[in-house]
């Protein structure tokens, strides 16, 4: 007869997990970091360890890969360990294009630990095919696109820039955070690979940082995969739970996300004290027509705004708003208003007197009286 067990073994096998039979509606938060085995040794599914693979995390990644018509989607820690996992995936000596107002940490991640590498870059202005195509050197690996770009939203015409990498046997790669799958579909216009941010739309709330590569080729999904599971900057089991939780809403949330961001680029463009509006959904800007062609569901929720004066007086009139939170990154439910000069430093293509909006799911006549006021003279 087994003599009854001490109190520090009863406190760990009475709080073992024993409604692994139960069909939750809501997914529940796997935190275990390792796997049970069978008595045969085996293993009942593919979880055996959490850095190699989570049920969390296996939901949002098949999740995204669906949303993005992908046949496989790796979750990161971070956009910039999704990133990074993608130059990663290069050999030694290898070229990338990158576009000339490339998010700024990406050319810092170039300079500061890739060249260690061997990886040598170009920076080129992406809306100008002929350029690109004029760039592409022997040695050229593949062609990273941003469209719209970060912080200046200049598009780049995917369909063709995939011809000119395949053309050149190189690859084409596509940051598609700005606008998810709900407006831009990267791979079905030739992208080979498409990475997001999942702390931006997908996450929605500011509460979770996350990063996801998706791709249809099997050899790209496997030396991915092999960086993923290896170097192991891998989002932890909750905050996959958080990401997948936004999905649920993602088309809620960008469609008004939209909406919004075109009535306030309207209203600020007719403003006097603005210099001009970025933003593709303005017959104004000049490639106005691609968005139109490649972003057939919307034009997003991000927009620039060049202010008529002084870089003080550019960053006196972020200050002034109420309802846009002084803040960095994107993509969350609240409204957020950046100064990017400030942030990127010295040597940023940036224009001084640029601010970065993320518009939220606040009421429009908020948000625009909310710029109304701040752009006054008696302010």
């Amino acid at each position: 007869m087994q003599q009854k067990p001490k109190f520090e073994t009863i406190a760990i096998k009475s709080t073992e997990n024993k409604f692994s039979d139960s069909t939750p509606v809501s997914t529940p938060i796997y935190l275990s970091s390792t796997y049970k085995r069978n008595s045969d040794g085996s293993y009942t599914n593919d979880f055996v360890y959490s850095r190699a693979n989570n049920p969390n995390r296996a939901i949002v990644e098949e999740s995204i890969a669906i949303l993005e018509n992908g046949k496989q989607a790796f979750a990161f820690s971070s956009g910039m360990a999704a990133i990074s996992a993608v130059f990663q995936s290069l050999k030694a000596g290898d070229h990338i294009l990158l576009p000339d107002d490339i998010y700024y940490a990406v050319k810092r991640l170039m300079e500061e630990v890739l060249k260690r590498w061997n990886l040598s870059y170009d920076l080129i202005d992406m809306s100008n095919i002929e350029a690109v195509e004029k760039a592409v050197k022997p040695n050229t690996a593949l062609i990273w696109v941003e469209s719209p770009s970060n912080p200046q939203l200049k598009l780049s015409d995917i369909v063709a820039i995939a011809e000119i990498a395949h053309k050149n046997m190189a690859l084409c790669a596509v940051d598609n955070t700005w606008l998810t799958p709900v407006f831009q579909n990267p791979l079905e216009l030739g992208a080979d690979i498409v990475v997001h941010s999942t702390t931006k739309y997908f996450g929605g709330h500011s509460d979770v940082i996350g990063g996801c590569v998706v791709m249809n080729d099997e050899i790209i999904a496997e030396k991915i995969k092999n960086i993923q599971i290896l170097s192991g900057a891998v989002p932890a089991p909750f905050d996959c739970w958080l990401i997948a939780r936004g999905i649920q809403t993602l088309k809620l949330r960008v469609k008004q996300q939209s909406k919004n961001a075109l009535k306030l680029a309207k209203y600020l463009e007719s403003h006097p004290k603005i210099e001009r509006v970025l933003y593709p959904g303005l017959e104004s800007h000049p490639q106005h027509l691609l968005a139109k062609k490649q972003q057939k569901k919307g034009f997003g929720a991000m927009l620039s705004v060049l202010i008529k004066g002084n870089e003080a007086e550019t960053t006196a009139i972020a200050s002034k708003l109420v309802y846009f939170t002084l803040a960095t990154s994107l993509g969350g439910v609240e409204s957020l208003v950046e100064h990017r000069k400030s942030v990127e430093g010295v040597d940023s293509p940036t224009p001084y007197n640029l601010l970065r909006i993320s518009v939220g799911i606040e009421h429009i006549d908020d948000l625009i009286a909310d710029w109304k006021k701040a752009l006054s003279s008696e302010n």
